[in-house]
C-alpha cells in the first residue's frame, strides 16, 4: 500500500496567447504544481488580457462577465481539490500527472464490473481442485449471469463501470433477483454474497471507494433442518427392498446417517481414510470438500458393519473405496423409492442423512453440541447450534405426548 507523505502543492490560473493570433484575447491555463513538478489544464475558457489580475489569477472588475470567470475558475479549484482527496482516499500517489488526469478524465482505464466478474471466475476455474470446489465455481458463474442478466434489463447495458454502483444498484438487483428471477429470500442472499465478493476486490484495488452494500442488510431467514426420527431411522434400517439397487442405496444412505458425512465425502472417501484412532478403534480422518476443514470421527458399529458388507465390492475394491456410491442425482431418485417403501412423508434426500446424524443420532443422544461439530467439520460453533433447535422442538414433541398420556391417568 502507498503511504502518502505530505507534498508541496500549488495551483494558480494564468494567461497564455494563442499562436498567431493577434489582440488582447488570451486562452486561460490552470498550472499544478506538485514538488516542484508541473503540468498545465486547459480550461476551455478565453479572457481580455488586460482586464486579467496576473498575481491574483482572476479576472479583474466588477462587470458581471468578471464574476462570472471567478466563480467558474473558483469552482475549478474545488474540483482540484476533491481530485486531490480522492488519491489520498484510494492510496495513489499525488502528482501533478495523476491530479491532471482524475481531473480531465484521461490516463484511467475504466473498470468494469461484470468483466471483473468474469476474470475472478477465470482464476478460481484455474483453481478449482485445490482451492475451490466445482459447485462453487458453478455457483459465481451463475451469479455473473444474473448480474448480467439484470444490468441488460435495469440499464440496456452490456456491462457498468464499477464507479457506477451505488446502494441503488444493490437495491435494486436484489428486487429482481426475488421479482423476475423468483429467487427466494435465501437464495437472493446467496447471489448478493458473491457479488459482493468482487464488489469488496475492487475497493480493496482502490477502484471503488464507496461500498454500495453499505446498509443493505443482507441476513438470511433461517432455515429449520428436516431430519428423520429414530422411528423412521429404524424402519429404513430394517427394511429389506426387492433389488439390490434400493438396499445398496439405502446402506450408503444410513452410513451418511452413522457418520454425518455429506454426500461428496462419502463420494470420495477412501480405505486408506480409515484409520485406528486413539481408543484402538476405526476412525474416520478426512477433510470436507466443501470447507476443507478436517473430520475426526469414531465409526460407530452401525457403520462398521455396512463397510463390511462391500469389502469385496469390485468397484470398491479397484478404487480403493469404502462404498460405491452413485451419482447424487440417482440417489436422491432412488431415496424417494426407500421413504415410499417405508412409508416415509418426507422428501428424502441425501442431505437429510447428515441432519439426521447431528439431530437423532448425536444431540438427541446426549453427545455434546461441541463435539458433534467436530465431527460434522464446522468452521464454528454457530454452523451447529441450527441442529440443536431441531432438538428443542422434538424435545417439545416428546414432551406433548407425556402431558397427554398423564392427562389420561
Amino acid at each position: 500500500m502507498f503511504v502518502m507523505l505530505e507534498k508541496s502543492f500549488g495551483l494558480f490560473f494564468f494567461l497564455k496567447k494563442p499562436k498567431n493570433e493577434k489582440g488582447n484575447a488570451r486562452y486561460i491555463y490552470l498550472r499544478l504544481t506538485v514538488d516542484g513538478i508541473s503540468k498545465d489544464v486547459a480550461t476551455k475558457r478565453q479572457w481580455d488580457n488586460l482586464r486579467w489580475n496576473a498575481s491574483a489569477g482572476r479576472a479583474t472588475g466588477l462587470k458581471e462577465d468578471a464574476k462570472a470567470l471567478n466563480s467558474y475558475l473558483d469552482v475549478m479549484c474545488s474540483k482540484v481539490y476533491q481530485a486531490k482527496k480522492m488519491l489520498m482516499d484510494a492510496d495513489r500517489m499525488l502528482t501533478a500527472e495523476n491530479l491532471k488526469n482524475v481531473l480531465t478524465g484521461q490516463g484511467e482505464e475504466r473498470r468494469m464490473i461484470l468483466a471483473t466478474f468474469k476474470h475472478h471466475n477465470e482464476q478460481m476455474k484455474a483453481l478449482v481442485g485445490q482451492e475451490f470446489a466445482p459447485s462453487t465455481l458453478m455457483r459465481y458463474k451463475t451469479a455473473h449471469d444474473h448480474a448480467a442478466a439484470f444490468i441488460k434489463w435495469k440499464y440496456q447495458l452490456e456491462d457498468v463501470d464499477v464507479k457506477d454502483l451505488n446502494y441503488e444498484f444493490v437495491s435494486q438487483f436484489a428486487f429482481w433477483l426475488k421479482s423476475v428471477r423468483k429467487c427466494g429470500h435465501n437464495a437472493t442472499m446467496k447471489y448478493l454474497g458473491n457479488f459482493k465478493k468482487i464488489v469488496l476486490e475492487c475497493i480493496k484495488k482502490g477502484w471503488l471507494l464507496k461500498d454500495p452494500f453499505a446498509g443493505f442488510k443482507t441476513n438470511r431467514k433461517e432455515v429449520i433442518r428436516v431430519a428423520l426420527t429414530k422411528e423412521e431411522l429404524n424402519d429404513i434400517a430394517c427394511k429389506e427392498f426387492e433389488t439390490d439397487r434400493l438396499n445398496h442405496v439405502r446402506d450408503i444412505f444410513l452410513f451418511s446417517c452413522y457418520t454425518g458425512l455429506a454426500y461428496v465425502d462419502v463420494y470420495r472417501l477412501r480405505r486408506s481414510d480409515i484409520v485406528t484412532g486413539v481408543d484402538g478403534g476405526k476412525w474416520i480422518v478426512t477433510t470436507r470438500q466443501k470447507t476443507e476443514s478436517a473430520t475426526r470421527l469414531p465409526l460407530l458399529p452401525a457403520a462398521l458393519e455396512i463397510m463390511t458388507r462391500y469389502e469385496d465390492d469390485p468397484k470398491c475394491v479397484n478404487k480403493d473405496l469404502v462404498l460405491p456410491v452413485l451419482t447424487n442425482q440417482k440417489m436422491n431418485s432412488y431415496l424417494k423409492e426407500i421413504a415410499d417403501g417405508c412409508r416415509i412423508n418426507k422428501n428424502l434426500t441425501f442431505h437429510i442423512a447428515r441432519h439426521t446424524f447431528a439431530t437423532t443420532v448425536t444431540l438427541s443422544n446426549g453427545v455434546p453440541i461441541e463435539t458433534v461439530s467436530k465431527m460434522l467439520g464446522h468452521k464454528s460453533l454457530k454452523q451447529t447450534q441450527h441442529y440443536a433447535k431441531i432438538v428443542d422442538l422434538k424435545i417439545s414433541e416428546d414432551m406433548a405426548a407425556l402431558k397427554q398420556k398423564l392427562s389420561a391417568m
